[in-house]
């Protein structure tokens, strides 16, 4: 993701906005390949009285109790909010590194951390409304083993926005915004691994195969999972909107509801019960976000290749 020397610094350029598409594009084919293990994720973490544990299995009996494409329940919306999602953060993030590093010696991981965090912020307030949505049609027509957990009925994007603004207020849209803007240390830390395995095994000018861009984006996410999955399964319970809290409003009524669930999740079911759902997350995330840096960096490099004969032909 180096800049060209040859390019002005500033947020705004064709290269970032490269980087921008082919990051969207990226995880947009990526998530299509492994959407089916994120439909298990997201049910688990949802439906606490699910027994099933095995990520194999939880698929098989969705397939059986609400047909193969049920899998897929929710596609379009997800992709749509991933598409968004992820062209703000790469636009984002390859544009501070343009004002930070470029001219400015070398990158550095605390630099690329701070970057990553500035992007997911940026992110989480701009797409949190989308990813509400999806969650909510992902989780439509669901057979839940938690008879606490009702059936909504929308019938697409657009009606999902407009029931939700009207029935629950437009600052619904924003449930589980605090512990996303906390989430940001995932992508953050993700990007800071990322970018310094990739930095070190291209030492020298050697070029990095597309197996060495699957497994460094591998091991940079499963890290960054593993360390933030307690808070993203909250984040997945508050955009379902089912939880109703008591008491304080404001961030201050987020953060208590953020404490009041994790402690609740260990009570009902022990620590572990923080991590339920982490084997089909990991197995998604992981296998998405490797496969995803490796459509990206083949997208900037032939990109790049090609705007470079175009500049060859001008002179």
């Amino acid at each position: 993701m180096s800049a060209n020397s040859g390019a002005p610094v500033g947020l705004l350029s064709y290269e970032t906005l490269v980087h921008a598409v082919a990051g969207a594009v990226g995880s947009m084919t990526a998530m299509t390949v492994f959407f089916p293990l994120d439909t298990a994720r997201i049910r688990l973490q949802v439906d606490e009285n699910r027994k099933s544990k095995s990520t194999p299995i939880i698929l098989a009996e969705i397939a059986k109790e609400e047909g193969i494409l049920s899998l897929y329940r929710g596609w379009f919306p997800v992709i749509s909010s991933l598409c968004c999602s992820n062209f703000v953060y790469f636009y984002t993030f390859n544009s501070l590194k343009r004002v930070w590093v470029t001219g400015r010696g070398q990158a550095r991981p605390g630099k690329d951390l701070l970057m990553g965090f500035i992007s997911g912020a940026v992110n989480v307030l701009l797409t949190t409304p989308m990813w509400v949505v999806n969650t909510r049609l992902k989780l439509q027509g669901a057979k839940f083993r938690n008879e606490d957990l009702h059936q909504t009925h929308y019938k697409g994007i657009l009606d999902a926005f407009s029931q939700i603004i009207n029935n629950e207020g437009a600052a619904t849209l924003w449930n589980g915004m605090l512990p996303s803007l906390v989430l940001v240390f995932n992508p953050a830390v993700q990007f800071m691994f990322y970018e310094a395995m990739k930095r070190r095994a291209g030492r020298g000018g050697r070029k990095i195969s597309s197996v060495e861009i699957f497994l460094i984006g591998a091991i940079a996410k499963a890290i960054a999972t593993t360390a933030t999955y307690p808070l993203q399964t909250v984040q997945a319970i508050l955009r379902f909107g089912q939880y109703k809290a008591e008491g304080k409003s404001g961030l201050l009524g987020s953060l208590c509801n953020v404490v009041y669930l994790l402690m609740d999740r260990i009570k009902r079911h022990g620590v572990l019960g923080l991590y339920k759902g982490l084997e089909a997350k990991l197995l998604q995330t992981v296998l998405t976000a490797a496969l995803m840096f490796v459509v990206y960096e083949k997208i900037t490099a032939a990109t790049f290749k090609v705007m470079g004969l175009k500049q060859k032909l001008k002179h």
